[in-house]
């Protein structure tokens, strides 16, 4: 028992460091969302311009923990008990995935928010779109080249010719696509929960059935 403890312990902290590092990565772009899309004022100085900036850079940091899923097959292949796997490895590597895309998701709607609120409703769905694009680019470079968000701005050069280069190839066109497609897929329909929740909550602090 002790031995398995030890093991558990020794995996959690194994795991959990990189995990907490990517999920930091992925609530940039969710903290920099609330203040460049939800604040009251519409004015847009040179400051929010560089924090939309760094928005986009990170924002790709979100869904690339959906990539993360492959650590959780590499570790159910290292010979570890099966009690380690059910109780340590999938819990942490989905709640990890999961904190990921919700936070990618709530960035991408507090932008679609903010389009509808300055009377730019209509290219909503083109934003999205190409937001999921982008990031379905930076996603794989990030996972197949290791380029980090802040590569844009230490070698940006270097990141801009690798990825016209690479992404004109065929197979990694198919690759990216098949991420927009996920990535677009998996955004609708955990924006419509999303939606779905906000409503029902709305709906009980109207009728203040959180103070029964």
């Amino acid at each position: 028992m002790r031995e398995v403890l030890g093991n558990a312990l020794e995996v959690f902290s194994w795991h959990s460091g990189w995990i907490i590092w990517n999920l930091f990565l992925a609530f940039i772009p969710l903290a920099l969302s609330f203040w460049l899309y939800r604040r009251k004022t519409k004015v847009r100085s040179l400051l929010w311009w560089v924090a939309f900036v760094v928005f986009l850079a990170f924002l790709p940091n979100a869904p690339y923990l959906l990539t993360d899923v492959i650590h959780l097959i590499r570790a159910t292949r290292m010979g570890y008990s099966v009690w380690i796997i059910v109780l340590i490895f999938i819990p942490l590597h989905l709640f990890a995935i999961l904190a990921g895309f919700q936070a990618y998701v709530i960035s991408v709607m507090n932008q679609s928010s903010y389009l509808k609120r300055i009377g730019a409703g209509k290219f909503i769905v083109w934003s999205e779109l190409i937001t999921h694009a982008l990031c379905a680019i930076g996603v794989y470079m990030g996972r197949f080249f290791r380029f980090n968000s802040w590569d844009l701005a230490t070698d940006p050069g270097n990141v801009l010719m690798v990825t016209l280069d690479d992404i004109t190839a065929k197979k990694p066109l198919l690759v990216i696509f098949i991420s927009f497609i996920v990535l677009t897929v998996l955004y609708w329909l955990t924006k419509q929960v999303n939606l779905g929740l906000l409503l029902r909550f709305r709906e009980m602090r109207a009728k203040g059935e959180w103070f029964e």
